[in-house]
């Protein structure tokens, strides 16, 4: 019992750490957006109306929507919008044209994710540091400088992992969430009728007074639930309960006394709305303070980073992009991977971003469009799981997403106003990744169909062959091949040109599936083709880690004997040559081929041993 306690708090505060570093820092620049944006008249009855609507939001769309819904639909423990996905598309599986739709749907908001990727970095560091212009003016030029070298530190350690500096995070973030909390009661002190705006009838007056300010500010409040998605995202690293404990007794009442905090000190400051978070710290501890923030917003960035890898990881072994070098950073938590491809194109991008906008106000108007459409589409992936995997009553589905959907979507018409001040940008970088996505996935439809026109038939192939048997040579030869039941180029080169055939063949075809793990009890199916040959199906979660010497271990006992030391595995790289008329556009084949050639080699990504492998290739057109 004492060892279930420990585990809980510590995940508990893993939780801190990892999940809620992006929320926990909104409060640097939430309420200074909202007032700062000249839409709201400067009065206390507006003060209360603004922090209750900031409560409510907090309240339907993080405590309601995410914490109590969206976290039950866990597939095989996993979280996140691929997983989401999968279950959704599992569960409209009799109904393929929806199921592409939905497909469509829910790729389009993982390409999203990393429009989001790069806006949290670039604003929640900036809105931490833009903390020095409070201590002293002087300090304003040197901003965007420190943000940048900041980043790039951040950045740069990336190579190394985190598992050395990941067991600080929980601890630090728990200081942010403390020291947020205390700004925040020092200034309630002084006003404590603040918290009657807890009441959500200041929130209704506000709206029912206010309409259309309403629903402009609706693109500065979403900016509270900044990283909501990151409950649902990391339930596979902490699972349901330690997220909602540190979220009902940490998290929110932490945010929910700063934001007070900030309303108290408006009332009695007026002139604080040029960045009332740094400016209810007394002077003494506005340098710790920023220093702090600095942390968190690091931590918070830090998090991202480590999801964008996870995600792309995710997305290659789901067919949606091509191999990219992946590299493990530590020895125990094969989940710690650092994909340099991402990092530096994650980091030249914010980099663009911070270049670009140069302060957080400005980042903050091209924030919210991504994340709203995450949300939006989170709700409706939540429908067809709850209405076709669960097989609830479609009044009970449309009442339980119902009042999400409307709440996401008043979010996600507010901000399309931010489209021309800055939100095409997240927009711009969104449709790109799915552009790439979507080009990579057909193409490689396209190919297989070509493949399967110009294949030969494994089983009569080795049944000719073995009429007049070529020379055998000891030790195994494990051949790759895209479809089961296809001979590989490799072979036919190997044949041709050597004119030998290993005593032991296997044909191995790697299957990834929708779901996030598959044990390794159902890693392997096993056919034998005759003449010490055999046809070896390897299946694979998007979330397994791709070891295929170590999966093709449990072939042993099977009548094959696999030894490391003399096994040689043979690939085919194929070479893609676009051609106008096959389905795709002529750009969209030219990309399709580059994305090909600059694929990262199977060895690499199926942790294949290099000195054992020999590549063999052929053209191909599409």
């Amino acid at each position: 019992m004492n060892s279930q306690k420990s585990s809980l708090a510590a995940l508990t505060v893993g939780a801190i750490g990892v999940v809620y570093g992006d929320i926990g820092t909104s409060v640097l620049y939430s309420i200074k957006e909202v007032f700062g944006s000249g839409h709201v008249p400067f009065t206390p009855d507006n003060v209360y109306g603004i922090l209750s609507i900031f409560f409510w939001t907090l309240t339907v769309i993080v405590s309601l929507k995410y914490v109590t819904l969206v976290l039950r639909a866990d597939n095989n423990g996993e979280g996140g919008l691929i997983a989401m996905l999968a279950l959704a598309s599992t569960a409209v599986q009799d109904k393929p044209r929806l199921k592409r739709v939905l497909l469509a749907v829910g790729i389009f908001g993982t390409s999203l994710f990393y429009g989001d990727g790069v806006i949290t970095p670039a604003i929640s560091v900036l809105s931490a540091v833009e903390g020095l212009e409070v201590i002293s003016p002087n300090f304003t030029k040197a901003v965007v400088p420190s943000t940048l070298v900041i980043l790039f530190g951040l950045f740069a350690l990336q190579k190394h992992g985190t598992a050395g500096i990941g067991k600080f995070f929980g601890p630090i973030t728990i200081v942010w969430f403390a020291s947020i909390a205390l700004l925040g009661v020092s200034q309630i002190v002084t006003h404590p009728g603040i918290l009657w705006a807890l009441s959500p009838h200041y929130a209704l007056m506000f709206m029912w007074a206010n309409p259309g300010v309403t629903f402009i500010i609706l693109g500065a409040v979403v900016l509270c639930v900044t990283g909501a998605e990151a409950l649902y995202a990391d339930l596979g690293h902490f699972g349901k309960k330690p997220i909602r404990l540190a979220w009902f007794i940490i998290v929110m009442p932490s945010l929910v006394l700063n934001y007070f905090g900030q309303g108290a000190l408006l009332l009695n400051n007026p002139a604080a709305v040029k960045n009332p978070f740094f400016m209810m710290a007394p002077d003494w501890a506005l340098m710790p303070l920023v220093g702090l923030a600095t942390l968190a917003t690091v931590i918070a960035s830090q998090a991202l980073i480590t999801g964008a890898f996870s995600v792309t990881k995710q997305a290659i072994q789901m067919g949606y992009l091509p191999r990219l070098n992946i590299q493990h950073t530590s020895v125990r938590d094969t989940g710690q991977i650092y994909m340099p491809f991402v990092n530096w194109a994650l980091f030249v991008t914010i980099v663009l971003a911070v270049v670009m906008f140069r302060s957080s106000s400005n980042l903050a108007a091209a924030y919210g469009i991504a994340v709203c459409t995450d949300m939006l589409i989170t709700t409706i992936l939540t429908f067809y799981v709850i209405r076709y995997g669960w097989k609830y009553p479609l009044s009970l589905c449309l009442a339980a997403t119902g009042v999400f959907f409307a709440v996401d979507f008043a979010f996600f018409a507010s901000n399309l106003m931010k489209l021309f001040a800055g939100g095409w940008f997240p927009l711009l970088i969104g449709g790109a990744v799915f552009t790439l996505m979507v080009t990579w996935k057909e193409g490689r439809r396209l190919l297989s169909e070509k493949l399967r026109v110009d294949a030969i038939d494994l089983p009569g192939f080795l049944d000719a062959v073995f009429v007049s048997p070529p020379q055998r040579v000891e030790g195994t030869a494990v051949f790759m091949t895209a479809e089961a039941g296809m001979v590989p180029n490799a072979l036919l080169h190997n044949l041709k040109h050597n004119k030998v055939l290993h005593q032991q063949n296997l044909f191995v075809t790697v299957r990834n599936h929708e779901v996030p793990w598959i044990g390794m009890d159902k890693r392997l199916e096993v056919e034998s083709l005759g003449h010490d040959c055999w046809q070896v199906n390897v299946h694979y979660g998007f979330k397994n880690d791709l070891d295929l010497p170590k999966a093709l271990q449990q072939i042993k006992g099977r009548g094959c004997q696999l030894d490391p030391m003399t096994t040689s595995y043979f690939l085919s790289r194929d070479t893609v040559i676009p051609t106008i008329g096959t389905g795709m556009a002529q750009w969209r084949e030219k990309l399709f081929a580059q994305m090909h050639h600059n694929a990262s080699g199977a060895a690499d990504f199926l942790n294949l041993p290099n000195n054992s492998v020999v590549e063999l290739g052929s053209k191909i057109e599409i």
